[in-house]
């Protein structure tokens, strides 16, 4: 696993990644349909009726047994110091269940109103409510496999001065990603299925 950054413009070098105030947040997007995740583990839409997949059991990873969501928070939050967690509104039970499950891994939660238009309000949502940071790692809530040493990377390039930094195997590009402070703009500007992979 390589990470790729855009290196032309150093952004916020001598920055660290653990800060405090100013530093690198994660951003965990768990508003969407979970639809790589369902992929994934083979999980048929009658199963998933049953069982929201964000509260699923995770089956693979450090965290493997707890929740999906949980287990993709546990990851982030040992990687970076704030993590928020961009949520549906809690308008039936599973929606409550999974804001309790994420505020009890410590994650703040910022509520995307706008959840149903696409996974890019959601960035959206959460680069506004974190808007004093240096930089934004994006990763998703149904991806709880994700090693903590890619998290790290990816937030050590940021923290070295990239504008944008993302791990690849081969030519495919994976999670999270990670934006610099000089993005913010673009980020709060996304709308609809516009996402990550669009910047």
């Amino acid at each position: 696993m390589n990470v790729a950054v855009d290196a032309a413009t150093k952004a916020m070098a001598g920055t660290g990644v653990s800060d405090g105030v100013g530093a690198v947040v994660g951003l965990l997007l768990a508003a969407g349909q979970g639809r790589r995740f369902a992929a994934a583990s083979g999980r048929s839409d009658r199963a998933r009726a049953k069982l929201p997949k964000l509260l699923e059991i995770a089956p693979a990873g450090v965290y493997a047994g707890a929740p999906v969501a949980a287990a993709a928070a546990r990851t982030l939050r040992a990687c970076v110091p704030r993590v928020i967690a961009v949520v549906a509104p809690a308008r039936d039970d599973a929606q409550r269940r999974l804001h309790a499950l994420l505020a009890a891994e410590h994650c703040e939660l910022a509520i995307n109103e706008q959840a149903g238009e696409g996974v890019g309000t959601s960035i959206a949502c959460g680069v506004a409510a974190a808007a004093d940071a240096h930089g934004w790692l994006i990763a998703l809530a149904d991806m709880p496999a994700i090693a903590a040493s890619t998290i790290n990377a990816v937030a050590a390039a940021l923290a070295d001065g990239a504008m944008t930094a993302a791990p690849f195997v081969g030519a495919r590009r994976g999670h999270p990603v990670g934006f610099s402070l000089p993005l913010r703009g673009e980020l709060l500007r996304l709308k609809g299925d516009q996402g990550a992979r669009s910047r």
